[in-house]
């Protein structure tokens, strides 16, 4: 990924004090030395995964883009890493239910986007771009939807891809959390190059 993408949301209080380049620095890194200051920080944790799983998928297509695609630039992946940032932060307070009343338990609203980006990004063929959660999350049985948008590769049906991500959100959200989920909107925004595709595939599509 260029150096030269322009980042935003990656403040170092969202991360508990690091940037986005360390993090990069940390992966690259094997995860090594051992930062206790990053392994233990939520925020670093979501941050770190959803650069892996970007990473894996770029990769290919950024590879393929330059050969076919020299104009193109690579601002959609900036788009995808800026809100990845903000996703990190904790954001509200989600409360989780426990049989003692003296127990008080909550998810954090960063970690549960964490779980919505990993349930889309865990389809094939899809890559997730923003997620949100709309409505009042802080209060129980309060119906929310999920807001996520994303692009798929070519050749996959966008109806069934639309699909695909919905079912593996609402598996984990109803695995994971207590949240009432009154509807997952999926709003497809592009369409990239594969690396499977052939010269004349790609030639097709221009």
């Amino acid at each position: 990924m260029s150096d030269e993408i322009a980042l935003e949301g990656f403040e170092p209080a969202d991360l508990d004090g690091h940037t986005i380049d360390e993090l990069s620095d940390y992966l690259e890194a094997g995860c090594l030395p051992f930062d206790p200051s990053i392994e233990s920080s939520p925020g670093c944790q979501i941050a770190m995964a959803a650069l892996i799983r970007l990473r894996g998928v770029s990769l290919s297509l950024l590879e393929t883009e330059a050969i076919d695609e020299p104009a193109r630039d690579d601002s959609w992946v900036a788009g995808i890493l800026n809100r990845i940032g903000f996703e990190a932060q904790a954001g509200r307070s989600i409360p989780v239910s426990h049989p003692s009343a003296q127990a008080f338990l909550t998810l954090t609203e960063g970690a549960v986007r964490g779980l919505i980006r990993a349930a889309g990004d865990s389809v094939t063929g899809v890559l997730i771009g923003r997620c949100r959660l709309q409505g009042d999350v802080t209060v129980p049985g309060e119906p929310i939807t999920v807001l996520v948008d994303a692009s798929v590769f070519w050749g996959e049906s966008i109806p069934e891809a639309a699909a695909r991500v919905r079912e593996a959100i609402y598996a984990e959200l109803l695995k994971h959390t207590e949240l009432t989920i009154a509807a997952i909107d999926v709003v497809i925004h592009d369409v990239h190059l594969s690396r499977s595709l052939g010269e004349d595939a790609a030639e097709e599509i221009e």
